[in-house]
């Protein structure tokens, strides 16, 4: 049975991978950490290690504790937050990578660490960005993601660890709100929708971008990580997809369900500048023929989960 080590796993994905791990492998054999213990089920419900990526001793303390397998790096510094402090992103998501690779190096761990489409940039192809394309981002966490990627291919040629990953697009969820990404709007549409009838959008309404329903995204790990690895020629950096769409066409799907839920947009330029550097829309084809990626929810699909899943956890009956 295999043994897992989750970074940054009480964030967004993480909380999520979680409790989906151990309810397939054991909770005794997924290990969570993060900076710091908090009150939640993932805490609760298995084995938690304080651990801080940036700081070897305690990632190479854990892996030999528990006699982890695979090490799966969610801890990460998001794009917005990332433009705000470069070196902490850096921090984190070279330093941090590295550590987690050369822990994995000595120990025989396989490494899974994902990779976003702010790899790309402003010279990619914007639609159907193929899966081997030009990589110029102008954000630091695009920056530090390319470089992850290329680090990643290393560690696997010139030592032989077992490195995968996937480029994800923007992803939501209704467990736990994201943390300082340009696309965390999708998510929050959601809130204010349900709870003010409102929202004030910042980005303008034809930016398009590729997005992904969290249990799809959670498949998507899962499934990369029981793949044959003998199939697999990209290994670190899968584009994976579920839909594209901009604000008016998400604004749109709610209001199939509430049908006087209002949006009006108040621009943030520096999100909107990251954005328009990202593609609309990636070619997923490396994915489905390597692995067998088949993501399972559309935008209306999302859409009615998202709120029925919100109205539960809000408390609303309407």
């Amino acid at each position: 049975m295999k043994k897992f080590l989750i970074t940054g796993a009480l964030g967004q994905i993480g909380s999520e991978l979680t409790m989906e791990l151990r309810k397939r492998y054991g909770n005794e054999n997924v290990v969570a950490s993060g900076l710091r213990k908090e009150d939640s089920i993932v805490v609760e419900s298995g084995p938690f290690e304080i651990v801080d990526i940036a700081n070897y001793d305690q990632v190479a303390e854990a892996v030999k504790k528990h006699d982890i397998d695979w090490i799966i790096n969610l801890a990460a510094i998001l794009s917005a937050v990332g433009e705000q402090k470069p070196s902490l992103a850096w921090e984190v998501n070279m330093n941090g990578l590295f550590n987690i690779l050369e822990v994995a190096r000595e120990h025989k761990c396989a490494v899974f660490t994902p990779s976003s489409i702010a790899a790309f940039g402003p010279n990619t192809p914007k639609d159907d960005t193929p899966q081997d394309t030009i990589q110029r981002p102008n954000t630091m966490y695009g920056v530090t993601k390319v470089a992850g990627e290329l680090l990643c291919d290393y560690y696997y040629e010139k030592f032989g660890v077992d490195t995968r990953g996937v480029r994800f697009p923007g992803l939501i969820s209704y467990a736990t709100l994201p943390g300082g990404g340009t696309t965390d709007y999708a998510v929050h549409i959601y809130y204010d929708a349900l709870q003010k009838g409102e929202f004030t959008c910042p980005l303008d309404q034809d930016t398009y971008m590729d997005m992904m329903y969290m249990p799809d995204a959670i498949n998507a790990i899962i499934d990369l990580i029981e793949a044959d690895g003998s199939k697999l020629k990209h290994r670190n950096a899968f584009n994976v997809t579920a839909m594209s769409f901009n604000p008016e066409g998400i604004f749109n799907s709610i209001k199939k369900h509430i049908p006087d839920f209002t949006m009006d947009y108040d621009v943030n330029p520096t999100l909107q500048k990251i954005a328009n550097s990202w593609p609309n829309s990636l070619d997923d084809s490396a994915a489905k023929e390597e692995w067998g990626w088949n993501p399972q929810y559309d935008l209306d699909a999302m859409t009615k989960d998202m709120l029925e899943k919100l109205k539960e956890k809000l408390n609303i009956e309407k």
